[in-house]
């Protein structure tokens, strides 16, 4: 089939006075009207500065870009690298973008026009005679959209699309505050392990002092029992410990797309306690609209909830579509565009609600109350951040302040201990309080090690409040699964 572009050229006057009538009256149309709010970004009322921040959280311009990198741990920051190239949770979100771009290109598909080509082979008899019939033609059709229901379904899908952008973000931020938070429990239960098993050795040793004395006459069976039941209450924390330490690698590996086991060997070389080496900028409340990405997220659907009131909203108005089709009859082949016979038609149609018992009307509510949701959403989001920012600042510095007093505690008891074993072995002091001070000094060092690890665990907690995450760039548009052999083929019949 062939139809070349001078058929429009050589068209009958009639068919040239309906395109010179309709083309200007399409113009007038084009310009059309929009119905339904337009949309504003809101603006709430925050306060002007941190009520909990001090010398320590100083509110100059917060530093977001790779914080994990001041913890200054090398091994860390490659395991933070690959949770985001492996993380499942960050490939569903890339899927979930690749969704709304898709989306969003399929509603602007309706502010264009559509055109089909059609072509039809007969064998016939009229009249006596038998011959062949050839068909060939194009139809198009336009919804000029005149109170702009797909120009507000365009405007929701984009807004869609851009708050599938922050939900990755978000997806990122919470990643690597969780690398982090389990990467830092880790290396604490490694050190309170490596704790526990010292005390114990050193217990053990008291304990064996102590049947010493016990066989030389100077000490009782009640003092050898007490050292021997203090080692092995010491050496029984080892078990929890080691599960806690288990639990947190295999948290560990699945975030960074592993299997459980697949980062036990890697972590059992051990190292320190990751510790932030500085305070923490955090800036100024208003800074969260911009750095916490479920924020953003958050005021993009309340702008998608907003334009799909438009859309409800012009579904109560006339649409106006513009329709036409051109088609060429021959008996062969190859007359088709030349000795054949043209036929087309071209015009508006109008299409009026009248009367569906207030369906549309209450489509327009219902849209306007999941406005509201998603408005009272943003709202909460709000709160929320500056919630966690708030309880993160007060917890960082108290935390700092505690760990500074059960340094100094720990201190203290060790030379209590080193005294009591002096006094012990020289006969000046009972062995009740050489075991007192021997589970003092155990507690108070493996208490500075439980603060140590919640001050690097809340170092993280608050750049997560304050909207640090991944700064780099991930790519959405590569497919997790990648199709092959997807065109025309014979089906295969399943055998189930």
């Amino acid at each position: 089939m062939v139809l070349r572009a001078d058929m429009m050229v050589n068209a009958s006057p009639s068919f040239r006075r309906a395109a010179g009538i309709t083309i200007p009256l399409l113009g007038l149309i084009l310009s059309g009207c929009a119905v339904g709010p337009d949309y504003m970004v809101p603006r709430l009322a925050l306060p002007v500065s941190w009520s909990s921040s001090g010398t320590e959280t100083p509110s100059r311009p917060v530093e977001l870009a790779r914080w994990w990198e001041r913890l200054g741990d090398k091994e860390l920051d490659a395991l933070v690298e690959e949770a985001v190239a492996g993380n499942l949770d960050v490939a569903a979100a890339k899927a979930r973008i690749r969704t709304a771009r898709a989306t969003e290109r399929q509603t602007n598909a309706a502010l264009a026009p559509s055109a089909d080509a059609s072509s039809s082979a007969a064998r016939q008899k009229s009249q006596g005679e038998v011959g062949n019939q050839f068909k060939g033609g194009f139809d198009a059709s336009w919804e000029l959209d005149l109170f702009g229901a797909n120009a507000r379904s365009s405007e929701a899908a984009r807004y869609g699309s851009q708050a599938a952008d922050e939900d990755l973000n978000a997806v990122l931020l919470t990643l690597v505050g969780d690398v982090a938070s389990n990467y830092v429990a880790a290396r604490g239960y490694q050190a309170r392990i490596a704790l526990a098993r010292q005390s114990a050795a050193s217990q053990r040793e008291t304990a064996a002092l102590t049947r010493k004395k016990f066989e030389a006459g100077s000490a009782s069976a009640v003092d050898v029992a007490n050292a021997e039941g203090q080692a092995a209450s010491t050496e029984a924390k080892v078990p929890d410990l080691q599960t806690s330490y288990a639990e947190a690698v295999h948290r560990l590996a699945v975030l960074t797309g592993r299997g459980p086991a697949e980062l036990d060997a890697r972590m059992k070389r051990g190292g320190p306690i990751p510790r932030p080496r500085r305070p923490v900028p955090t800036g100024l409340p208003a800074d969260l609209l911009a750095n916490r990405p479920d924020i953003r997220q958050a005021e993009r659907e309340y702008a998608q909830a907003t334009a799909k009131i438009g859309a409800a909203t012009a579904a109560r108005y006339p649409s106006v579509s513009l329709s036409g089709a051109i088609a060429t009859t021959a008996t062969s082949v190859g007359d088709l565009g030349k000795s054949s016979s043209i036929s087309w038609s071209l015009g508006p149609s109008l299409s009026v609600p009248i009367f569906n018992a207030g369906k549309l009307a209450a489509a327009q509510e219902a849209a306007e109350a999941t406005r509201d949701q998603y408005f009272v959403a943003y709202k909460a989001a709000v709160l929320g951040a500056l919630e966690d920012v708030e309880n993160a600042i007060v917890a960082y510095r108290q935390e700092r302040i505690k760990n500074g007093r059960l340094a100094a505690a720990t201190q203290s008891y060790r030379k209590a201990s080193e005294l009591a074993q002096s006094l012990y072995q020289s006969g000046s002091s009972s062995f009740l309080d050489v075991l007192d001070a021997e589970r003092s000094l155990y507690s108070a060092e493996d208490s500075l090690l439980t603060s140590t690890v919640a001050i690097a665990d809340n170092y993280i907690t608050l750049n997560k409040a304050l909207g640090g995450g991944w700064d780099g760039i991930v790519d959405a548009s590569k497919p997790e699964v990648v199709d092959a052999n997807t065109g025309p083929r014979l089906r295969k019949v399943s055998a189930n």
